[in-house]
């Protein structure tokens, strides 16, 4: 460890507090936690439909300035629930949507940004799919729903970005654990 580095002991100095989000300082390590809901825990939802289409969310994302493409997903306890990954993965698939799993199965859990943020995500895998809403997100979130075949689906997205759209690069790892377990193992 060098003298930047923190060590898990090292208190950690708040620099700014807001409704969502926590700056911090661990000795000379700034970094972002967040506030409230599953200790910094987000769910990505795979789901492919019925019909062999992978379901994409798309909406315009303030930090970034910009519309992006994205596999469903949403924050576990972000209601105020305790909410476990499964539950959280159910009404978020709902909430931004329309789809209704009969099965979903976490796959892996892990940090998106190791170096900057405590978030962690929880790769899940929706299955069973039943269509009951229109989805859209709540509370203003504007998300359009993306219903893209299977097979074309990487091809898909390259012409999205193309068209200047904003790709999380979790999509390609979602589309693998489409058809295979973590391990590499296929899916059954």
């Amino acid at each position: 460890m060098t003298n930047t580095d923190a060590g898990p002991a090292d208190a950690a100095e708040v620099l700014y507090q807001g409704d969502w989000l926590r700056l911090v300082r661990r000795g000379k390590w700034e970094s972002c936690e967040r506030t409230h809901g599953g200790n910094g825990m987000a769910v990505l939802i795979i789901a492919v439909t019925p019909d062999d289409e992978v379901l994409f969310v798309e909406q315009y994302r303030v930090p970034l300035g910009a519309r992006t493409i994205e596999m469903p997903a949403g924050l576990v306890g972000d209601r105020g629930s305790s909410d476990s990954l499964e539950d959280a993965a159910r009404r978020e698939l709902i909430e931004e949507t329309g789809w209704s799993a009969g099965r979903v199965d976490v796959l892996l859990t892990g940090p998106t940004t190791a170096g900057m943020s405590n978030e962690r995500v929880a790769f899940v895998r929706a299955r069973e799919l039943t269509r009951v809403g229109d989805g859209g997100g709540v509370d203003g979130e504007d998300i359009v729903v993306h219903r893209v075949p299977r097979a074309g689906a990487p091809a898909w997205l390259m012409a999205r970005h193309r068209e200047g759209y904003e790709l999380d690069l979790k999509l390609w790892a979602g589309l693998w654990m489409v058809d295979h377990e973590p391990d590499g193992t296929p899916v059954e």
